[in-house]
């Protein structure tokens, strides 16, 4: 029995992928991680507003405006101090594919309900929502009873938590020689231009994640989302003796050749 619980996500593509919620462990070890740099962060802000609050009480030549001034600076601290707050989550999850300097280091990542990847909106969402999910360990709670571990944050936004298994690095994703040589003959015949960042990202995970699933699961998932991969870049037909697989890896390697 596994210490996770396992979700399936049917993606718009119509590709059934598995994946492994993070789990309370794993995401809190993430936030203390992420609390503790972004407790640095403030910190820092609030050192730079006390010294320029210092500053200004020394200098004599603004003497007469030197309570608006302090006020001011401590107006915009506040500002600054939210901003980074919210923006500390929102900028790295959305930079990084869903993930912050914790989440990284707990090997976890944020993903949509769809199983794309988060956009800025759903990153937003949850930044904002955080300070309710923390009161009175309220996220705490809705994650350790809800069946698809989510705070307050994730149901608004539509999102999910999930366990990044060693094996779907993305440094770990291996192609077949094949593959290169297909790659080519692929981009001369089609438009792989066509495929988004969203159905790419569908690619990625399924490749990565296909050791995981049973041979059966395997060949209907990888049958089913070549058959989309086919239609999306305007492919008239599947080079003949080429598995789903293979021409997966192929049009894989094709987009990444295409943007760099």
């Amino acid at each position: 029995m596994s210490l996770f619980n396992r979700i399936n996500l049917e993606t718009p593509e119509s590709v059934e992928l598995e994946f492994t919620l993070a789990g309370i462990g794993n995401r809190t070890y993430a936030l203390i991680i992420d609390y503790i740099v972004l407790g640095i962060l403030l910190f820092l802000s609030v050192v730079i507003a006390s010294f320029l609050t210092y500053q200004v009480g020394v200098n004599d030549f603004i003497e007469g405006r030197r309570e608006d001034i302090i006020r001011w600076i401590w107006a915009i601290e506040l500002l600054i101090f939210f901003a980074i707050y919210v923006g500390y989550f929102v900028f790295f999850e959305t930079i990084w594919q869903g993930q912050t300097p914790g989440k990284k280091r707990a090997n976890i990542r944020v993903i949509a309900d769809n199983g794309r990847t988060v956009d800025v909106s759903k990153t937003i969402l949850r930044s904002l929502l955080r300070p309710i999910d923390d009161i009175l360990f309220i996220g705490v709670f809705l994650i350790v009873l809800t069946k698809k571990e989510k705070r307050i944050g994730d149901i608004v936004a539509g999102t999910l938590v999930i366990q990044e298994d060693k094996s779907t690095n993305k440094s770990d994703l291996k192609t077949v020689p094949e593959a290169e040589l297909l790659a080519v003959k692929i981009s001369e015949e089609a438009n792989i231009s066509s495929i988004s960042p969203e159905n790419f990202a569908v690619i990625r995970s399924y490749l990565q994640r296909r050791n995981t699933m049973s041979k059966k699961a395997r060949n209907e998932v990888g049958r089913k989302l070549a058959l989309q991969v086919q239609k999306i870049i305007d492919l008239s037909e599947i080079p003949e003796n080429t598995t789903a697989n293979l021409f997966l890896e192929a049009v894989y390697i094709a987009y990444k050749n295409n943007s760099r």
